[in-house]
């Protein structure tokens, strides 16, 4: 895939996961989980269409592990970075 295009997802799915999620009509569930398929018709009806091989691949492919999906595949989150009031419900672990 063209990696300008993954590179233009990503930017997406961070703007709208980690900062502006109510501007795609987006609630975050406890630990930041959005439903994938709630989220790629939100990105469709906005303009902007994404398939879930794509989806998966941005994640996937991501060096910094900005997203991630629930032990089920139907869930995306964003793993830090939000400007928008999310628990992550992480533990805290002691430093290596």
């Amino acid at each position: 895939m063209d990696d300008k295009r993954l590179v233009r997802i990503s930017k997406y799915l961070s703007k709208y996961l980690r900062h502006e999620p109510h501007r795609l009509g987006l609630t975050l569930a406890p630990g930041g989980w959005v439903p994938v398929e709630e989220l790629l018709a939100a990105a469709a009806s906005a303009g902007m269409h994404i398939s879930r091989e794509e989806l998966t691949e941005v994640v996937a492919q991501n060096n910094k592990q900005r997203f991630s999906f629930d032990a089920t595949g139907q869930l995306i989150r964003a793993n830090q970075g939000h400007s928008v009031e999310v628990d992550l419900q992480l533990e805290p672990v002691a430093p290596p």
